[in-house]
């Protein structure tokens, strides 16, 4: 498989594709949460829940450095923050779509108010590809349903490597196409269903009259399956890699740990 990176239509190279990114994100943030719960049915939130579960015991460390990258409108963020104690250092949740990111803080603004001592979170605007942040400096990197979308998924898992300290932990959740009778009709609502509905919540927006939802089929076939996504991240440093699928495989939880 030779597709290195998300290539939304029209692009030619990694800075045009990551522009379009960002300029689709950027569009959609005002409906982004409401047409992901429809799209999902809401199973959405079973995966953050279970996601945050996986790294129960991180978060329960009150000095864990702990980073939501490419964190959309934070649902991933909060559901780690239900596994803080009071007091711990915040949670920090970088996006490079400002749309995306100003909706974040204010959920993180919302959850703090009036409980000063409650676990938080602190939105930065940052590329996942160039995060502003010292190297070996975090014991936990989660991504939501955002990896996928990086122009180069090896200089991703390198840069979250660098940031990670050895042994810290990385989480991918992602969409991934199941098998079988399941897979079959997975495809059919995600390439024909799933844009139209996305085209009457949302309205026409940049990529086409479908948008972003023409886009995400797309992009999920384009993903590398789990087991080149496993050899990707062994080949990039992290060790006892695995994948966990969620909804009969129609997402997953990749793990691992930064070699020592």
């Amino acid at each position: 498989m030779s597709v290195t990176g998300a290539r939304p239509a029209g692009a030619e190279d990694e800075a045009g594709a990551a522009q379009a990114v960002r300029q689709m994100f950027d569009q959609i943030a005002p409906r982004y949460d409401l047409l992901n719960h429809v799209l999902s049915a809401s199973v959405d939130r079973l995966w953050w829940w279970q996601t945050a579960r996986r790294f129960k015991a991180i978060l329960a460390d009150p000095d864990a450095a702990v980073l939501d990258v490419c964190c959309g409108t934070g649902h991933m963020t909060m559901a780690l923050l239900k596994g803080r104690p009071r007091g711990a250092r915040p949670i920090l949740a970088a996006d490079f779509a400002r749309g995306m990111l100003s909706r974040a803080g204010g959920r993180f603004g919302e959850r703090r108010a009036g409980d000063e001592g409650a676990p938080y979170a602190v939105a930065l605007e940052a590329d996942a590809l160039h995060l502003p942040l010292r190297s070996a400096s975090l014991d936990l990197i989660v991504t939501a349903f955002g990896f996928r979308n990086l122009v180069n998924y090896e200089a991703g898992l390198r840069e979250f490597s660098r940031v990670l300290k050895p042994g810290g932990q990385l989480g991918i959740l992602d969409f991934a196409e199941p098998g079988g009778l399941m897979g079959k009709a997975y495809a059919v609502y995600f390439r024909r269903v799933l844009p139209a509905i996305g085209r009457l919540v949302s309205g026409p927006v940049a990529g086409g009259k479908d948008g972003p939802y023409r886009y995400l089929p797309v992009s999920v076939g384009n993903f590398p399956p789990p087991a080149e996504m496993l050899k990707l991240m062994a080949a990039t440093g992290y060790a006892e890699c695995a994948w966990r699928p969620y909804t009969f495989g129609i997402a997953g939880l990749y793990t691992g740990k930064r070699e020592a």
